[in-house]
């Protein structure tokens, strides 16, 4: 490239011409695809994740089984009445008028139906002091909630004269109302706290009003837009409310970043004496160029969850690959229409009690100089102290349990309910959580067919696997017959998973297995958890796999070197590998735990380690890139590589701090929820983001530069050939003299 060449290339540089020029179209295109989005997302409406696709194995087997029969399985619901001393006993009168009264209150409020005596069931404990009553609610399970209060208010009669027992009622309805009760309003009111959140913080970070609403407006329409869009793509790939969580978490802290680094960037230029529109310019050929390497990475990240082969994981992941393209394409095209538009506008609206600071020259951090001063005096031991105190701090990973978490290690002993789901298990190990056998045949009323399904109720009990009592209902019309089996193991999944192992394994096999024509899935909490797991399993190695290699490949071909490639990759790594292990310290060993109220958990949900991993490598590329980029860019100008890695990490030091800041708080308001999965979530998401910003992007990475000096630059001539998608300057970057190497050579960056 010439000197005398003032061009500038690539296409956040023209885009963001485009859009300067053309300002008033710009914005009004946007505004029409945010609301054509929202238009034909809501005309469209939004298919969810059926529960017969939510998993693979077994437990999708049994859901495709009774869906495909028509079959509405109704809310199971229990009463426990169980005596509080060992005096009472089952057969003693006043525990049968208990029972009786209970049955009679229940059946009474309408509700409910097909009301069982523990008498006739044989639901009595071997103890003799606990029995349950057990009946469905009247209408959809989904619902179920919503009209259960008259039959909880009739067991809640029952009690008050019968003082020497305990009499609770526990089941799906009942549970959904009272979470619904306690939690119902927390994850929401977490979700819309976090724009709030971000703006207060914004308005901080710039001191002026219409500065700190840019970037809120920018996540908000994207968000708005991708909202419409998961409508659309919803019927060819069905969403669900925990996707649309995750893209609100994922679109409000991309969209924010990256009108961060615009807007950052447009100022500086602006201070250091440019003309609106030359200040406008830089911006978009350097953080535009930024935002368009970190849009993309961060989407090949999402896009990892893909691979899973979870509906879940993989609604989660399209709905914030989508967030975030929507998001950079925002950020290199209307983002540029608006700040010229606005000109010195966009510092209206100061709060006099929030005047910036000066900064040192050119928009440097005193705080992050005089760090950045001893790390590059002392590399090496900067270095060791650094990545050990990281690795440090990822050891407990190593012994990290993962599993669905009980309803116990979910909510803790704090509501009722969780007592009574003890008692009910303690009593009656498995019985709240039984297995669910779905068994089809031709002809479920068949002698070989009634003979294998009482095979496998004697032998479920004599392996070993349950206690009974087995329970079968038969549904004639569809063929199909439902056995419900509680595990021995109750809500110790460890031990409740040898039982299901020992049914799927042993019983079936020697008893229904034997009959042709019959399916019998095997499903249930239990069962589902260890399918999950199983496939879990499975993804883990092919999600890395894709993540690691494609984000490999993206930053060879952005910044053409390999030593930045692979540095990036293991920096990234350690940095997940720092919250795994504060996340296994704080919820499964407990260290600290009580500072975020998560006393007794001691595992990690299943899916975090992997949803984490995909989020966190994403997010973290945003600053990883823009900080780089910053320090090739002073490279390219001339200076030596140190002043390059000063001069960069520096003034990049406030955006990364400000936008750091931001996800950390709307991230630990999630940690602050009831509900320890979304505890975890939050606490690891907010912990990984402040090492990443601070220890990885103010320390190790530029220690680890300073070491690797021109090396950083590396490319081997056979991975010349390859595409050069580095070049993306400013005009007034690329007219200064040549830059040279420390031996004077001309510098090929």
């Amino acid at each position: 490239m010439g000197n005398r060449d003032t061009r500038v290339r690539g296409l956040a540089a023209r885009a963001g011409g485009w859009s300067a020029r053309h300002r008033w179209a710009a914005v009004g295109i946007w505004v029409l695809f945010v609301v054509l989005a929202m238009g034909l997302g809501s005309a469209a409406g939004r298919v969810d994740v059926k529960d017969s696709d939510q998993l693979k194995g077994e437990t999708h087997t049994a859901a495709r089984i009774v869906e495909d029969a028509g079959i509405n399985e109704p809310a199971s619901e229990s009463v426990l009445i169980q005596a509080k001393d060992d005096g009472l006993k089952a057969t003693d009168a006043e525990f049968r008028a208990a029972v009786t009264a209970v049955v009679q209150a229940v059946e009474g409020t309408g509700k409910v139906t097909d009301v069982t005596s523990p008498y006739d069931t044989d639901t009595v404990s071997k103890d003799g002091r606990s029995a349950l009553v057990q009946f469905d609610m009247r209408g959809e399970s989904d619902t179920a909630g919503e009209r259960v209060e008259p039959v909880l208010k009739a067991v809640e009669g029952v009690q008050k004269e019968h003082e020497s027992l305990r009499i609770e009622e526990i089941g799906g309805a009942s549970m959904m109302k009272t979470f619904d009760d306690a939690f119902g309003d927390d994850f929401e009111k977490a979700e819309y706290s976090a724009v709030p959140v971000a703006f207060g913080i914004l308005l901080i970070a710039f001191g002026a009003l219409v500065a700190a609403l840019l970037p809120v407006l920018l996540a908000v329409t994207s968000i708005m837009a991708t909202i419409g869009l998961m409508g659309i793509v919803s019927h060819v790939m069905p969403m669900s409310d925990t996707a649309n969580s995750v893209m609100l978490l994922v679109g409000l802290a991309v969209g924010v970043d990256y009108c961060l680094f615009y807007l950052r960037r447009e100022r500086e230029e602006r201070e250091a004496g440019r003309d609106a529109q030359t200040a406008l310019r830089v911006a978009a050929a350097t953080s535009g160029r930024a935002i368009i390497v970190s849009g993309v990475t961060v989407c090949v990240a999402m896009a990892g969850m893909l691979f899973t082969g979870l509906a879940e994981f993989e609604a989660m992941g399209l709905a914030s690959l989508m967030v975030v393209a929507v998001a950079m394409v925002g950020s290199v095209t209307v983002l540029p229409a608006l700040l010229s538009l606005l000109g010195e506008r966009v510092e209206k609206g100061r709060i006099p009690f929030l005047r910036r600071r000066k900064r040192k020259g050119n928009g440097e951090s005193r705080f992050w100089t005089a760090v950045l001063k001893g790390v590059l005096a002392r590399p090496v031991i900067s270095v060791v102290v650094a990545a050990g105190a990281l690795l440090a701090i990822a050891a407990p990973a190593v012994g990290m349990k993962t599993q669905n978490l009980t309803l116990d290690q979910e909510f803790g002993d704090s509501l009722p309910i969780v007592q009574t789901y003890n008692r009910v298990n303690d009593a009656f190990p498995g019985g709240s959580e039984p297995a669910e056998v779905v068994v089809k045949a031709d002809d479920i009323n068949a002698p070989e067919v009634t003979s294998a399904l009482a095979d496998f109720r004697e032998e479920a009990i004599s392996s070993g696997a349950s206690r009974g009592p087995v329970e079968i209902k038969l549904h004639d019309a569809q063929n199909i017959a439902f056995v419900y089996v509680p595990l021995v193991g109750g809500s110790d999944l460890d031990k409740a998973g040898a039982s299901l192992d020992k049914l799927r394994d042993e019983v079936r096999p020697a008893t229904l297995g034997k009959v042709d024509g019959v399916e019998a899935p095997i499903t249930g909490q239990v069962a589902g958890s260890k399918d999950f797991n199983d496939q879990l399993a499975g993804a883990v190695i092919p999600v890395f796999a894709f993540v690691v290699v494609f984000a490999f490949v993206l930053m060879l071909l952005s910044f053409r070197s390999l030593t930045i490639a692979i540095t990036s990759i293991v920096l990234n790594l350690l940095s997940v590998g720092a919250a795994y292990g504060i996340l296994v310290a704080v919820f499964q060993h407990g260290w600290g735990a009580s500072l975020v109220g998560a006393e007794g958990v001691g595992a990690i949900i299943t899916w975090l380690p992997l949803f984490l991993f995909v989020i966190l490598f994403g997010l973290s590329m945003d600053y990883h890139v823009f900080v780089v980029s910053r320090i090739r860019e002073a490279r390219l100008r001339g200076r030596t590589t140190n002043d390059a890695i000063q001069h960069g990490v520096v003034t990049t030091a406030g955006v990364v701090t400000s936008a750091a800041v931001i996800m950390v708080a709307v991230f630990a308001i999630f940690g602050t929820l009831s509900m320890q999965s979304m505890k975890q979530m939050g606490v690891g998401l907010a912990a990984a983001v402040l090492i990443d910003a601070t220890i990885i992007r103010g320390v190790l990475l530029p220690a680890v530069m300073a070491l690797l000096g021109e090396r950083n630059w590396y490319l081997p001539k056979w991975l010349n050939r390859l595409p050069d998608l580095t070049h993306d300057e400013a005009a007034d970057a690329v007219v200064a003299p040549q830059a040279r190497d420390d031996e004077g050579e001309p510098l090929r960056v």
